[in-house]
């Protein structure tokens, strides 16, 4: 199956509406918000900084970059009209922040005029990721600053057991929601590649217990709904295997798990002056 975010810009209303719900619980999650806080400490914001976050979906990072004390502004870009208009509303009392319709392989900002660019959970997306950060590279100024943060997909998890009949859920969610689950193992390689020299690359966890949130539930709950889809499983099966993703969260029985890494890399300028 396709990742329906690699053409999401062509997606169903319906499709998209249902994840942009997901986005933003994805982002009120403590677990991922300690892990976005953490990252972003550690970028070194120059005063009035012009922030661009690439792939912004309905703008929870975005958001979150414009209360910095340094970021003067910051543009969401996204290619999907619905997640635009949704970040919009979100927004709509944030002065500095702006969004815009836009492909990460062809971003509308002229050279050297961003001072941060950031792709939060975004790279795994793209069809050719080397040019998202070319066009990284080229927007930043010559003291720029790329932060990515992704998941390594293919480290997810729900199964307590061989052949655990929920992790069948979870991978064809991943096949249908990521078009490159082993991106962040390539990362150093693609940055470097793109001109840019990695300063820091550091290993994050999500782990969800029965105690801390339900996001992989929710994505248990659509990879059941697109087996049955695809005519793999029928009806009672699909809604037998939510059961049981809540039984077993009801019973303190219920584990998921995927790994995170963040990069940030600078303009070879920047370490030498």
């Amino acid at each position: 199956m396709a990742d329906v975010y690699a053409t999401i810009q062509d997606a169903d209303r319906e499709v998209v509406e249902r994840l942009a719900e997901i986005l933003e619980l994805r982002a009120a999650d403590l677990q991922q918000v300690a892990m976005r806080e953490e990252y972003l400490r550690r970028v070194e914001f120059p005063a009035n900084a012009r922030v661009v976050e690439v792939g912004c979906g309905t703008g929870a990072v975005a958001r979150a970059l414009s209360g910095l004390p340094e970021v003067a502004t910051v543009v969401g870009v996204d290619p999907s009209p619905v997640f635009i208009d949704r970040a919009r509303a979100l927004a709509e009392d944030l002065t500095n922040l702006s969004f815009l319709e836009g492909d990460a392989r062809a971003l509308p900002f002229d050279d050297g005029s961003v001072d941060v660019a950031v792709f939060h959970t975004t790279l795994c997306h793209v069809p050719g990721p080397e040019i998202a950060l070319g066009e990284a590279a080229r927007m930043l100024d010559g003291r720029g600053q790329l932060v990515i943060f992704d998941g390594d997909y293919a480290t997810t998890t729900c199964a307590v057991g061989s052949f655990d009949p929920l992790q069948a859920c979870l991978d064809v969610s991943v096949d249908q929601l990521v078009h490159d689950r082993w991106l962040v193992r390539r990362l150093s390689r693609l940055v470097t590649a793109a001109g840019l020299v990695v300063a820091s690359f550091r290993s994050h966890s999500y782990v969800e217990t029965p105690s801390s949130g339900s996001y992989m539930i929710t994505i248990i709950d659509r990879g059941a709904d697109l087996l049955h889809a695809a005519g793999r499983i029928g009806a009672e099966t699909a809604e037998a295997l939510k059961a049981e993703a809540r039984r077993r969260s009801t019973a303190g029985e219920f584990f998921g798990f995927i790994a995170y890494a963040s990069l940030i890399a600078r303009k070879a300028a920047t370490l030498h002056s």
